[in-house]
This record gives C-alpha cells, sequence and structure tokens, in this order.
C-alpha cells in the first residue's frame, strides 16, 4: 500500500512539472506574435465600418490594457494561471466563451470516439493475436501477419480519404459527422435530454434507438480508421507473447498428459499472456487520446480538437491553445499514472523494485 501511494505521489508531481513545463513554453511560443494581433481577437464582432484609423488604434490600446497583452511574459502567464486556479481556464476570444466550458461541451464527442475505438481493438487484438500466436505458420498466421503490416503502414489521414472514397462516396453507407442532418435539430432542441453526452447511449435514454443506430452508423468509419493500428499492435504483442508460453515447460508438460491443444491456449498460457497484453492495451489507449484528434477532423467530428484547430486557424489564440493542451496532457498522464498504479499493484517485482 506504501508503494502505491508514494507512487501515486510522484506521478502527481510530475504531472504539475509536466503541465508547467508544456504550458510554459506554449505561451511563450504565443508571445511572438505582437500584442496588436493578439488584440484584434477580443475586437467586438459588431464594429462599425466607419469607424476613423484612430479609433481602431485606441480601441486595440483599451484591449491590450483590459487583457494585459503587452506585459512582460511572466505576469501574463500569471494572469493565466490565476484564470486556471479559478476554473474558467480562461476566456477565448476565438470560441467566445470560458475554454474550460468550451471543453465540457466538446469532451463527450472526443469519448465516445475513443471509448469504441477502446472496445473494438482491445477484444479483437487479443483474439487475433492468441490465434495467430497458437497457429504459428500456418494460414492464420500468415494472415494476421500481412492485415498487421497492412494496418501499421497506412497513415490515419490516407486510411480515412480511402474508406470515404469507398464506403461515402461511392456506396453511400457510411457519412462522416457525428449524425445525420435529419437528426440533429432534434439533438439540438430542449425535447433531446443531454445526459452522457454520448449519443449512442442518450438516444437509448431517449427512447429513440433509430438516433444510436444512426450514431454507430456515424462512428463506424472513425473508429475502424483509429483503432486498427493499435489492434495491429496489440495483435502482435499478443501473438509473440503466445509463442513464447507454449514453449514452456508447463505447455510441453500438458501435451504430454494428452491435454487438448485447445484447453492449452485458452485455459492455461492464456492467463500468462494477459499481463503484457493488459500494458500494450494502456499504452495504445494512451497513444489513442493523442491520435483521436486527427481522426475528428478528417470525419468532421467537432470534439476537442475542434478547440485546437479554431485556436491556431490565423491569429494564435492562447487561452483556447493552451486549454487544449492541458486537456491532452492531463488526460495522457492520468491514464499513464493509473497504469503505473495498475502494475505496482498486480507485479510485486515492481513493487521490490520501488
Amino acid at each position: 500500500m506504501k508503494t502505491i501511494l508514494r507512487t501515486l505521489i510522484v506521478r502527481l508531481f510530475s504531472m504539475l512539472v509536466t503541465l508547467f513545463i508544456v504550458t510554459a513554453l506554449l505561451y511563450a511560443t504565443v508571445m511572438f506574435t505582437p500584442a496588436e494581433n493578439r488584440a484584434t481577437l477580443y475586437m467586438p464582432r459588431n464594429v462599425s465600418p466607419r469607424m476613423t484609423e484612430e479609433q481602431l488604434e485606441r480601441m486595440l490600446d483599451r484591449i491590450i490594457e483590459q487583457h494585459h497583452l503587452n506585459d512582460p511574459y511572466p505576469v501574463q502567464y500569471y494572469y493565466w494561471i490565476s484564470s486556471l486556479l479559478h476554473g474558467t481556464w480562461g476566456y477565448s476570444p476565438t470560441l467566445q466563451e470560458d475554454i474550460l466550458s468550451a471543453i465540457i461541451r466538446r469532451a463527450p464527442i472526443t469519448a465516445e470516439l475513443t471509448l469504441y475505438s477502446i472496445l473494438a481493438f482491445i477484444p479483437l487484438g487479443l483474439l487475433s493475436g492468441v490465434i495467430a500466436g497458437s497457429r504459428r505458420n500456418k494460414a492464420a498466421d500468415h494472415g494476421f501477419r500481412f492485415t498487421a503490416y497492412v494496418a501499421t503502414s497506412l497513415p490515419p489521414f490516407i486510411l480515412a480519404l480511402i474508406l470515404m472514397a469507398f464506403f461515402y462516396v461511392e456506396l453511400y453507407w457510411f457519412a462522416p459527422g457525428r449524425t445525420s442532418s435529419s437528426f440533429g435539430s432534434f439533438i439540438n432542441s430542449d425535447n433531446f435530454r443531454q445526459v452522457t453526452g454520448l449519443l449512442t447511449l442518450d438516444g437509448l435514454i431517449n427512447g429513440r434507438p433509430d438516433i444510436t443506430i444512426d450514431a454507430l452508423r456515424h462512428l463506424a468509419m472513425p473508429v475502424f480508421t483509429l483503432a486498427i493500428v493499435h489492434w495491429a499492435t496489440l495483435g502482435r504483442v499478443t501473438r509473440a507473447t503466445m509463442i513464447d508460453e507454449l514453449n514452456q515447460d508447463y505447455v510441453i508438460a500438458a501435451r504430454a498428459r494428452g491435454i487438448p491443444e485447445g484447453r492449452i491456449t485458452w485455459r492455461h498460457t492464456l492467463r500468462n499472456v494477459l499481463a503484457p497484453a493488459f500494458t500494450s492495451s494502456l499504452l495504445s489507449a494512451t497513444s489513442l487520446l493523442t491520435g483521436v484528434f486527427i481522426v475528428e477532423i478528417l470525419y468532421n467530428f467537432h470534439g476537442v480538437s475542434d478547440i485546437a484547430v479554431r485556436s491556431m486557424a490565423d491569429t494564435p489564440d492562447a487561452p483556447a491553445a493552451l486549454g487544449f493542451a492541458i486537456y491532452s496532457v492531463v488526460v495522457v498522464l492520468i491514464l499513464m499514472a493509473v497504469l503505473d498504479l495498475i502494475q505496482a499493484s498486480l507485479d510485486p517485482r515492481l513493487r521490490e523494485r520501488a
């Protein structure tokens, strides 16, 4: 218990240090943009075209002073840290709202895509890896290795373009976007209760299974694009571990006693394969959280990636960019901390080393 608590404290400290370094560097990068350019983001949308150049300059000066855009870097960074501690994460002129509110509203979209991708690649990766490893150098093994090689060779954006060209343009089976336009107005109305933020669940909660089915159809291509490379990675790890386990003495002894091969594979060796496969799954899930943003953009899912795209579209929006960075770093570090804690609790060798 003491080891787990010590691991948690070390992880929390490293998270704070990592957040400080990442945000400090990112804010320093934003500072390269002149204050006058950043001030234009805060200008009212209904500025009169009749305003003179002198009036515009005075307005920009007031904005620069109000938002401390011309203050030294440490002062500006301090004001941003203060907004973080106050729970707003700063105000984004591009999004026209507080950053934390924008992230909370978009996070369920990213979470839904990530969740179904994890639910897809973990069981399929384990199953295919075990089958390929137990049938080494046979047709199933050759088929898996070839498919895994292709899956890891295709960049996500190339795979997305191929899928959309075939399944959307040619067959019109799966359309990009989160839902069909026919359901959009109802989902955004007061008649639809957003309980979890996940359309596949909220559709059932609202008694609209047609919305759930439509959301699943729209998730098909992005989930496949996101999960395929992680399926290949997990499958390869599982296959290699399975091959190693099948050469162990206890397996040879079990075969000598006449135990069927299927029972040896699924009831004996599988338990020893799960530990490295579990580690690989968590690492893949962490990597998936950083790759999900590219897939969101490609398939027109307005999740958390929408904040990053809009924050860097023209003039850098420092609060939005920093909010996106914090969200990404925190989620990844939390997953890594969970991985360390689970490994420390399950593996006695790690506990002794710690």
